[in-house]
């Protein structure tokens, strides 16, 4: 067991002995708004036929996001054992078989809710464009606020708030931003750095300038090809994460970042808004559970064993409501 894992099994089970000691109407926070309804990691209120959060606790499961390629925040576990009495679908992972810096974040919210974690596989594009069809509950996928997902996603509470840096081969004569104008630049597809590159990046609160000119994009599904076609000399700059780059260049890729990173931006569980189900409820508890995990140390434990430092500290100093979301159904 790593250390992470070992971090969440150990809040998990002291929250779990102070459920056991409160009463019911200690436990949790108001969910459902006029009726005082309640929902918490030892029940849900509401309809499971309507309601996202009652539908989870029903099922048992919450079902997030699993990147195979995407290390430190997501990866498979070699060799591992698929639990027998998982509640995970046949065509989802489970807890024990990925793991990683999101994954660890999608296994905290499900174990606060007092359910079981399972994964699947969208593609990255599927998960940005909305309209999941309720195949799953929440990405946590190092994914950013942005004006442009706000229009099919909600978001919540960032989990962690991360520089995107430029890389280039180690051996290139490249090193400030500005020497890369007009040069072939990589970046994963729908996703920030992708706006960020073509001028259209919008964080609500953050000021975004950009710093390199016409550039020739080459998307990639996600970033670790990217990176690997960077050292194989297939373009000339990738633009990247902070640690998805430093994890290939500790995993043997002759690459360097250059310095100033190009922004900094937060990723946010996201939530459907195309989803069949209210989704009001689960998305302020999930809200407050990352709050709380931000205000106890829980994830800048996890940030540093992942990553080395604290990319925490800032996130949570993030003002959700100042996004101007509107009111969540």
């Amino acid at each position: 067991m790593t250390r992470a894992r070992s971090i969440v099994v150990m809040i998990v089970t002291v929250a779990a002995v102070v459920a056991t000691a409160c009463s019911s109407n200690d436990v949790g926070g108001s969910e459902t708004g006029g009726d005082g309804g309640t929902a918490s990691s030892t029940g849900a209120s509401g309809d499971p036929s309507t309601d996202k959060l009652a539908q989870i606790q029903a099922r048992g499961t919450l079902v997030g996001y699993f990147e195979p390629e995407f290390p430190p925040q997501s990866f498979a576990v070699e060799g591992a054992t698929r639990p027998a009495d998982t509640k995970c679908a046949e065509d989802q992972l489970t807890a024990a078989e990925v793991d990683g810096y999101d994954i660890q974040t999608t296994a905290l919210v499900a174990e606060s809710l007092g359910v079981e974690a399972c994964f699947v596989t969208p593609t990255w594009t599927e998960v940005t464009g909305g309209n999941w069809g309720d195949r799953f509950d929440i990405v946590y996928g190092s994914g950013s606020i942005n004006s442009d997902r706000m229009e099919r996603l909600w978001m919540t509470q960032p989990y962690y708030a991360v520089p995107v840096s430029y890389f280039v081969h180690e051996d290139s004569p490249y090193q400030t931003p500005t020497d890369l104008d007009g040069l072939k630049i990589g970046t994963c597809a729908s996703c920030s750095q992708e706006l960020y590159l073509r001028g259209e990046l919008e964080i609500p609160g953050v000021e975004i300038e950009p710093t390199v000119q016409d550039p020739e994009i080459v998307t990639y599904q996600i970033e670790t090809p990217g990176l690997r076609a960077l050292a194989d000399g297939k373009i000339d700059a990738f633009l990247a994460a902070d640690p998805v780059g430093q994890g290939q260049i500790d995993e043997g890729l002759p690459l360097r970042r250059l310095d100033p990173p190009a922004f900094t931006y937060y990723p946010s569980g996201f939530v459907d808004k195309s989803s069949g189900l209210s989704v009001a409820a689960f998305v302020e508890r999930v809200n407050e559970i990352i709050l709380q995990a931000e205000s106890d140390g829980t994830l800048q434990a996890l940030s540093e064993e992942w990553f080395g430092t604290d990319y925490v500290s800032a996130a949570a100093a993030f003002d959700l409501e100042a996004i101007g979301q509107g009111e969540i159904q």
